[in-house]
C-alpha cells in the first residue's frame, strides 16, 4: 500500500557525523529507509541491502540505514562501533545515519511520519522490529515492508525498478 507524504522530505535527521540532513537531498531518487541493528536475527539483511545499493545506486536509488536499539538492545554500540561493524562485516557503502528511536514518545520525527504509511495488509502503526523498510518514491509515495520481508523480495524490487528516475 502507498500513502503520499508531501512534507516528509522536509523533516530533518542527523547523519552519523552529527550533520543535519533531509530527504529533500534525495528528491529525485528512490530511497529505502531501514532501521538496522547489528545483533539481530535479521542482521544478514545487510547483505541484500548492500546488493540493492550496488545494483541501483547509479540509477537513482539509495538505502539509508538508521541504527536503533529499541528492540531487545540489539544495537548497543556507539556510532563509531556501528560504522566499523557495517564496513568491516558487510562492506556497507550506503549511508548509516545517527542512532534513532523509531517508536514511543522519543521517536525520531522522520519515523513518526513514516509510521503513518500502511503496509501491504493496510496496517499502520509502530515499527514491529529491526529491518522494517520504507521505500519512498520520487513522487512521494511510501511503500512499507515489514521486517521479515527481505530487501531483495520481488515486491520490493518491483517498487524500486518501477520508480527509478534513470
Amino acid at each position: 500500500m502507498t500513502e503520499t507524504a508531501t512534507d516528509l522530505r522536509a523533516i530533518p535527521f542527523l547523519a552519523a557525523d552529527g550533520s543535519e540532513h533531509t530527504l529533500s537531498e534525495f528528491a529525485d531518487d528512490v530511497v529505502m529507509i531501514v532501521n538496522v541493528a547489528s545483533k539481530c536475527g535479521l542482521t544478514p539483511q545487510y547483505e541484500q541491502l548492500e546488493q540493492l545499493q550496488r545494483d541501483y545506486a547509479d540509477r537513482g536509488f539509495t538505502v539509508l540505514g538508521f541504527p536503533c536499539n529499541q528492540f531487545l538492545g540489539q544495537e548497543p554500540g556507539s556510532m563509531e562501533e556501528i560504522l566499523e561493524y557495517c564496513s568491516v562485516t558487510w562492506g556497507i557503502s550506503f549511508p548509516i545515519e545517527d542512532k534513532v528511536k523509531v517508536n514511543g514518545p522519543g521517536a525520531a520525527p522522520l519515523y513518526k511520519a513514516l509510521k503513518k504509511a500502511k503496509d501491504e495488509e493496510g496496517k499502520r502503526g509502530p515499527v514491529l522490529w529491526n529491518f522494517e523498510k520504507f521505500v519512498l518514491t520520487p513522487a512521494g509515495n511510501i511503500h512499507r515492508f515489514r521486517p521479515q520481508t527481505r530487501p531483495d523480495d520481488p515486491s520490493i524490487v518491483e517498487v524500486i525498478e518501477a520508480n527509478l528516475p534513470r
